[in-house]
């Protein structure tokens, strides 16, 4: 098989795939035209296709003429609530856009069904195409394995990898990655002071939440300096602030909410402890009452360190050396693959995807609405999942 050839040969219908998906772009787990639109790319392919139930998640099956293991690639479909502002003459119209890339992730996986389909006289083993719904924030990928994604060909997989394109930072065309951890855990808390209104002319009449909310954010951040060691790295970023109505109005509650990163156990149990006694501590100094909430949403990312070599190894063998880059650190954003390869030895790469024209240490960065993608890296991203899926599955038949 010679993928990468086969893969260019698909450029244009890849391209037309991804502006397809970009133009329409949807949040969350309901994604009825993403679906209909993936389920139209896979249309007449040898798969096993099947749909979530509480999802707009598609399942497709490929099997190989002959026996052997399965290999799971994941793609994710969701789009973003931000107003895109690149000039494309595919933009999308709306509140909502594509700019993490996961159009790029989702044409990609359906150019690697097609790749593998036609040479299935030859694979040893079955495919398992997971596109999934949700993955900013909605943890689609926890839903579809509860709705048993990894027992949809009849095993589970041996093995599962996931791409993720980048509009900045990584030169365009090529792969990162590394062993163990590679993403970051997210967490969020959520912070509700309450107190008592009034008037603004009379804040000694009232109990005013707003200094003791604005003194907790910069308490947390000094907390997360202070408390926590450099090399086991910590972010706390409060995204949202909400307090009052009017400039001579004391509110009877101010609320925020963070979004808290980190790669160890250890360091989130001392997050959980340390955040909440943060903000306990100051609403009681005020004599106010608040309402704190630590949750989990994504685990850290842990990339196995033989699956990681070997797609390493498949990257470079496949699109030469120059193409791949070891990951020297792993990032802070974080990802729902988590829980995938929690369950399966796998690993997450990444792509680098900066627009022609653009240096990628100065590009705009994904979930910008400036954030822009090089479409020339869909064959190569599409080769390297149907890549890594033939030669893992002949690994295991050997």
């Amino acid at each position: 098989m010679n993928l990468r050839e086969d893969a260019l040969s698909l450029s244009d219908d890849l391209i037309r795939l991804r502006r397809a998906l970009h133009a329409v772009p949807e949040v969350g787990l309901d994604l009825p035209r993403t679906q209909e639109t993936v389920l139209g790319a896979l249309d007449g392919l040898p798969l096993e296709l099947s749909t979530g139930q509480g999802l707009s998640s598609v399942t497709g099956v490929l099997r190989g003429a002959l026996p052997g293991p399965t290999v799971l690639l994941r793609g994710d479909m969701d789009a973003l609530p931000v107003t895109e502002r690149t000039g494309l003459p595919f933009a999308a119209q709306g509140e909502r856009m594509h700019a993490c890339g996961h159009d790029l992730h989702t044409a990609m996986l359906a150019g690697a069904a097609t790749l593998l389909s036609a040479h299935r006289d030859r694979l040893a083993g079955n495919v398992l195409f997971m596109f999934q719904p949700g993955e900013e924030g909605w943890d689609g990928a926890g839903q579809m394995l509860d709705e048993g994604v990894l027992d949809a060909a009849g095993d589970r997989p041996v093995a599962a990898y996931a791409l993720h394109v980048m509009s900045n930072d990584t030169p365009r065309g090529v792969f990162t990655a590394r062993g163990g951890p590679a993403m970051a855990s997210s967490n969020v808390l959520e912070v509700t002071v309450r107190g008592a209104g009034g008037h603004g002319s009379a804040p000694h009449r009232a109990k005013d939440p707003i200094p003791a909310a604005c003194e907790m954010v910069t308490a947390l951040q000094t907390f997360v300096t202070r408390a926590f060691d450099v090399f086991d790295p910590v972010v706390l970023t409060v995204g949202r602030f909400h307090a009052g109505t009017a400039t001579n109005i004391i509110p009877d509650t101010a609320s925020f909410a963070a979004t808290i990163r980190c790669f160890s156990e250890e360091a989130k149990d001392r997050l959980r402890e340390g955040t909440l006694a943060v903000v306990r501590g100051i609403a009681a100094a005020h004599g106010l009452e608040v309402e704190a909430d630590f949750s989990e949403q994504y685990p850290v990312t842990v990339n196995d360190a033989a699956e990681a070599a070997f797609a390493a190894d498949t990257v470079r063998e496949l699109h030469g050396e120059e193409h791949y880059r070891p990951m020297e650190n792993p990032i802070l954003g974080s990802e729902d693959f988590s829980r995938v390869i929690a369950e399966v030895p796998g690993a997450m790469l990444f792509l680098g995807a900066t627009l022609e024209g653009r240096e990628p240490e100065t590009a705009p960065g994904n979930h910008s609405p400036l954030a822009a993608f090089d479409e020339s890296v869909l064959p190569d991203g599409a080769a390297l999942y149907a890549e890594l899926a033939v030669r893992r599955l002949t690994a295991s038949a050997a």
